[in-house]
């Protein structure tokens, strides 16, 4: 069973495919529904084929938006552009871009959006049936009916939410934003209206707003809960599911470096241990659930707010015995104690802060943000090492 990873830019394609992705999924500057991610230009996803296929890993492009008729003006020549690139599907959930994609590149295969609202098997076939290789099923499934749909189409491949932000709209079809803000989610530039704390009033009283309150800290009506399913991977393999899937393009690599490697441990290992949840818990993210996989998702009342344990300070540029030059993101000072994590859990380790070099290996008393620094380390690390602090 594959391990999908999110690549919102080229930096967090690298470590998703280092920390233990088997294929990530990333968008060119259109098409794509995360507007914000960063996303590659095309000199950029050319140097993306090259480190999946360097790597013998898997490179899906999005063209998932819902388009008007203006979006299909571009399609065709970044569809040109796209068959020379030769990743390894297209996700698309517009029959229009659908149609598009088999008369222009009919030699890549098309993986369906979970935009596409796949929740039976009739529709699986359907997709199948014009030429589909893959469908990614909607959130809103039990086990028990995606064992149904890989039963009745086999030679489908099957694609699975198992981490991530969850929608309140069905899989993630939503009007809200473009309705309040006129940014519309179906296009890719989604305000995230709910998650939003909201308040009613009555028409009589005008000015006059009551909120809706759980308690001290207000309500979030239509705030859902992160999906988890770290407990499940093992019953999603032996249901025969093809490829399992991380959301977060918009997320940090660290997150993307980290959810990567507990996914991958425990894939390999069979088991879900205390520990991999522990690691899941040091990264950004609101309260987990299992979605509708266990029971019918879960709202979270009372806030909207990321749980934030850890925090990510940087990564490992270049070491050699002695000294580590390291790419600052957040800042951190003498005396404290902050950790080095790497693709492989038994290389981590934790490292109290007595001195530190700015770039011109000048004794410094803290980190800048967005700085580069040299910490003395005295043995050898592994390459791709990300660093962090608990908060």
């Amino acid at each position: 069973m594959e391990i999908l990873s999110p690549a919102g830019n080229l930096e967090k394609l690298k470590y998703a495919l280092q920390y233990g992705a088997d294929a990530v999924y990333c968008a060119g500057k259109r098409f794509g529904l995360r507007a914000k991610a960063g996303n590659l230009y095309n000199q950029e996803l050319l140097i993306a084929r090259e480190i999946s296929t360097k790597l013998g890993k898997k490179l899906y492009i999005t063209l998932n938006i819902l388009a008007h008729n203006s979006d299909l003006q571009e399609l065709p020549e970044y569809l040109d552009f796209l068959k020379k690139l030769k990743p390894d599907g297209l996700i698309v959930s517009d029959l229009g871009i659908f149609s598009l994609c088999r008369e222009i590149a009919p030699e890549l295969p098309l993986h369906i959006s979970t935009q596409a609202n796949i929740t039976n098997y009739q529709s699986a076939k359907f997709w199948h049936n014009q030429g589909a290789q893959r469908v990614v099923l909607a959130r809103e499934l039990n086990l028990d009916e995606i064992k149904k749909i890989k039963q009745e189409v086999p030679e489908l491949e099957l694609e699975v939410f198992v981490h991530g932000a969850m929608c309140i709209a069905y899989s993630g079809r939503c009007l809200l934003s473009a309705f309040i803000n006129e940014r519309s989610a179906n296009q890719g530039i989604c305000t995230q209206v709910c998650r939003w704390g909201f308040a009613i009033s009555e028409k009589k009283h005008e000015g006059q707003w009551f909120e809706l309150q759980e308690d001290n800290y207000g309500s979030y009506v239509l705030n859902s809960k992160d999906l988890c399913l770290l407990d499940y991977l093992q019953e999603l393999e032996n249901i025969g599911v093809d490829s399992v899937k991380i959301e977060g393009r918009m997320k940090s690599l660290y997150y993307v470096a980290n959810t990567a490697r507990a996914y991958r441990h425990a894939l390999d290992n069979k088991s879900s241990s205390t520990f991999l949840h522990e690691e899941l818990d040091k990264i950004s993210h609101r309260e987990y659930s299992t979605g509708f996989v266990a029971s019918q998702g879960e709202q979270n009342y009372q806030s909207s707010a990321y749980i934030r344990n850890y925090q990510f300070i940087g990564t490992i540029l270049e070491q050699d015995e002695n000294f580590a030059k390291i790419e600052i993101r957040a800042k951190f000072e003498i005396g404290e104690i902050i950790e080095f994590i790497f693709p492989n859990f038994e290389d981590d380790f934790q490292y109290e802060v007595k001195e530190i070099f700015d770039e011109y290996m000048r004794p410094i008393p803290k980190t800048d943000p967005n700085s580069t620094i040299f910490l003395r380390i005295n043995k050898k690390i592994p390459p791709h090492g990300i660093i962090r602090k608990k908060l």
